[in-house]
């Protein structure tokens, strides 16, 4: 191509970037003559060899000019300058009317009350009532549900009780005018050799020895199987009288009773002494839990009446304590004494231990904080406490020089005037130093990580900044930095959000006077916010955010504020209600900022992940009229976004804008979409009607007009509008430039200008809009192959990708050889997946899968 017909073409692009001033038109001038003089310096030769971009730096080197910046005058020192006197005149009110002469400073000399007075110290008097509220001892209330769960606890140790028992059988079991109840404990609990024994000697059967007796046919009721309760040496000597005693009461009902009625009490006890070595086994093998661990052998030595009386006896003993409310922390020793003392004289003696037992197993505390009426109790203490009233007749001396100021001192001053309240200016030049940093701060990280920001952008940090200081200004718990968070995270980046609210977390203390532990939650609160935004893709998501962050910022609180109380009184009451609120505060400025965001978006012309995404939806109104009213148009667009995501997936661009800027590209195909052979179906195209190149380039150009024109009605966001042009740049529509080259190699007097087959640009100015131009011109070769292989399919990419590098559709789009390189391969790895193998199905298969089909119609 001829050099200087591209340079007439990069002239006529300049001019139009030139024009926005009239100093930018006259360096415009003045190079345009320059390059002039330049071209007529080089001969007829070296203008054949020179290329246009040559012929440019001669051009550029006299006047030094250079190429007007796509973001001008993006650090203005003005916007700078108001920045810093904003936020220094907001955040630093207090230095306007600070006193000099302030609490903890040194008298300059004795000052004395000019007039008698009488001044509340408002500041003492709210602190005495906030340690009055601190102080205040919490009501306490019965607890039903904890009750609920004792009575149902203490129900299912009885209930064990009774199922041991039951499988024991009723005990005494014979009257007790027959054999007395220590009688039968003692033959219900005797090992079988001493039952033989007893037997023996009740009989008369004195021969039998004892050695032979302990010889026992069931293993499982021998001393050694453990299934009976071991014995000492003392309960051995005891035994043995019970055992004299239970021969003697056997022998005296042997002889008045008959045979058989001898014989029925041997068999009753025979089988009281089956049962009760069943419950001991089942004692021995009982499993984990609180009501075996609890009951032994004892409980069956119990007679019905005396386990009857010991289970009523605790239930009323239980509802007399719970009615007298156990609270938290009380010592295992106090809570033992007091069932003691509701036990004695109601149980009998023999059950008093196993009593006590089951009701210390049971108890729980069952007080619980009555929110209501400690409130109220607290704001009573509140209220009792008098105004601290400061008191001094005429003359008489305030401070003495050399003393430092006391709060009282202060405010006697304050009320007289003497505290010399004035502009504290060293103060403020400090103060506006230290915006001025943190400003600088500021710019530095977005140069890093967000390069490019607008000068709108920068207005609209800078009101939400001013927004979260004047909010915290007002002096209430509300400090609006989980909003500032969420809202900056979200626009700009974790980076920019986290520098943003931690240099106000910082700047806030030193110009205001806060609580530490609302700007300290608050502050969390919002790092919180602002490091997750920036991942998140949709407002579902954000919502969901606002309940963690405020469930974090009330968590921060609590902690802080359990940390500096001095004592244990008022976490329930004053700590707690505080986390709450802000935790209330955290998801309430999260609704704030979920709300405001999208107004903001619009008005700023902002491009978040979140709007991306909802651009992104398909069914959007103007992709849906898309879809149909271009639907060959729209599938070229989902194979367009394929390529171009992958690759700027693959090159760390920004996918989300690429996505949705594809997705828009070519929406003004539906001002004729039969204009685009796209759209024909297969049907006559409409260029072939017209038989005019000239005529049919204006109707392809004229999709990028209209696309823009149809952009702008949508209110589509300035960074998609880009797409629509820069993605055909200044390309030329070479069909029909070449049908009207050979109209006029027919006819001499046709002149075929080039300008009139070429977009009108500009040319992609950012390697999202690059990929996309490069998408859009390999999407139809890459459809046309079906039997290529990978290498010739990678070879007519990096053909269509040169032509574009050599027609220098890409100098300012920021893309390098290397990314071209990586581009190519991106898009044939692409069409390799959309156009995998399939397996071919033969003939008789294919036969079979009709016919069966036929089948199933009729």
């Amino acid at each position: 191509m001829n050099p200087f017909r591209v340079l007439t073409r990069r002239l006529a692009q300049w001019q139009r970037e030139f024009s926005s001033d009239s100093s930018s038109q006259r360096s415009f001038d003045q190079f345009a003559k320059q390059t002039i003089v330049q071209v007529k310096r080089c001969g007829k030769a070296a203008r054949t060899r020179l290329k246009p971009n040559q012929i440019i730096a001669l051009a550029l080197r006299p006047n030094g000019l250079r190429r007007k910046p796509r973001h001008p005058d993006r650090h203005s020192p003005i916007l700078f300058l108001v920045a810093v006197l904003s936020l220094t005149s907001m955040i630093g009110y207090r230095l306007y009317n600070e006193p000099q002469l302030g609490v903890g400073v040194i008298a300059p000399q004795t000052l004395r009350a000019p007039a008698p007075a009488s001044v509340v110290d408002t500041r003492t008097t709210e602190a005495n009532r906030k340690a009055a509220r601190t102080a205040s001892i919490p009501i306490l209330m019965i607890d039903q549900g904890a009750n609920q769960d004792i009575y149902h606890s203490l129900q299912r140790l009885i209930d064990r009780g009774n199922e041991l028992r039951r499988e024991a059988g009723s005990f005494p079991f014979v009257e007790t005018s027959v054999l007395s109840t220590r009688s039968q404990q003692y033959l219900r609990r005797a090992q079988e050799w001493e039952w033989r024994q007893v037997l023996a000697a009740v009989e008369g059967n004195e021969s039998v020895s004892s050695a032979s007796l302990r010889i026992t046919d069931n293993p499982a009721l021998s001393p050694s199987s453990g299934a009976l309760p071991p014995t000492t040496d003392s309960q051995s000597v005891t035994s043995e009288a019970a055992q004299q005693v239970a021969i003697l009461e056997l022998r005296n009902y042997r002889r008045t009773a008959s045979t058989e009625d001898f014989t029925a009490l041997k068999d009753v006890i025979n089988r009281a002494r089956q049962r009760y070595a069943v419950a001991i086994a089942s004692l021995t093998t009982r499993p984990s839990g609180e009501a075996n661990r609890l009951y032994n052998f004892s409980l069956l030595e119990l007679t019905d009446e005396q386990w009857i009386d010991t289970t009523i006896e605790v239930q009323t003993a239980l509802q007399r304590i719970l009615a007298q409310g156990i609270a938290p922390g009380l010592p295992e020793s106090l809570l033992k004494s007091a069932i003691e003392l509701q036990l004695r004289g109601e149980v009998p003696s023999v059950t008093s231990d196993l009593a006590t037992q089951i009701l210390l197993a049971v108890i729980r505390p069952n007080l619980m904080q009555d929110p209501e009426q400690t409130k109220l109790r607290a704001e009573q203490a509140a209220q009792a406490v008098e105004e601290v009233v400061v008191e001094i007749q005429q003359g008489e001396v305030i401070v003495r020089a050399g003393e430092p100021i006391t709060q009282s001192d202060f405010v006697l001053l304050d009320h007289f005037g003497l505290s010399r309240r004035q502009t504290n200016w060293f103060g403020l030049m400090g103060f506006g130093a230290l915006i001025s940093g943190s400003v600088g701060i500021f710019l530095i990280v977005e140069h890093k990580f967000h390069p490019g920001l607008r000068r709108r952008d920068h207005v609209l940090v800078l009101l939400l900044a001013l927004g979260v200081s004047g909010v915290a200004a007002l002096g209430t718990p509300a400090i609006g930095l989980p909003a500032l968070g969420l809202l900056v995270g979200s626009f700009y980046g974790s980076a920019l959000g986290v520098t943003v609210v931690g240099l106000l977390s910082v700047l806030l203390p030193v110009g205001m006077e806060l609580t530490w532990t609302h700007l300290v939650a608050s502050s969390v609160g919002g790092l919180m916010a602002t490091i997750m935004a920036g991942r998140l893709r949709s407002r579902e998501e954000l919502a969901i955010l606002g309940g963690i962050v405020g469930v974090t910022q009330g968590a921060v609180y609590l902690v802080l504020g359990l940390i500096s109380s001095a004592t244990t009184t008022p976490v329930w009451y004053v700590v707690l209600s505080g986390a709450a609120l802000q935790s209330l505060l955290g998801v309430v400025w999260s609704v704030i900022a979920l709300g405001v965001s999208p107004y903001l978006e619009n008005l700023f012309d902002l491009i978040t992940p979140v709007r991306l995404a909802e651009l992104s939806n398909p069914n959007r109104p103007l992709l849906k009229r898309l879809a149909s009213e271009a639907p060959g148009t729209f599938q070229h667009t989902l194979f367009v976004a394929t390529l171009a995501e992958a690759a700027a997936r693959a090159l760390g661009c920004n996918v989300e804008l690429v996505r949705a800027g594809t997705l828009y590209h070519d929406i003004g195909k539906m001002h004729d979409p039969l204009g685009f052979i796209e759209n024909q179906m297969g049907g006559p195209n409409k260029h072939d009607a017209i038989d005019d190149p000239w005529v049919s380039a204006a109707i392809i150009k004229k999709h990028v007009t209209e696309g823009i024109v149809m952009a702008r009605k949508c209110r589509l966001p300035k960074a998609i509008q880009a797409f629509i042009p820069e993605h055909q740049g200044t390309m030329l529509i070479s069909y029909f430039y070449h049908q009207a080259q050979q109209l006029a190699k027919d006819d001499p007097t046709i002149v075929v200008n080039d300008a009139a087959f070429r977009y009108d640009g500009p040319v992609p100015q950012s390697r999202e809009t690059g990929i996309v131009m490069l998408a859009d011109s390999c999407e139809a070769a890459l459809r046309s192959l079906k039997d290529a292989t990978p290498e010739e399919a990678l070879a007519m990419v990096n053909r269509i990708l040169r032509a574009r590098w050599q027609d220098e559709q890409l100098i300012d789009s920021g893309l390098t050889r290397a990314d071209m390189s990586c581009i190519a391969e991106i898009f044939v790895k692409v069409w390799q997946q959309f156009n995998h193998q399939r397996i071919s199905y033969p003939k008789a298969v294919l036969n079979a899968q009709s016919t069966e089909k036929e089948k199933v119609k009729d």
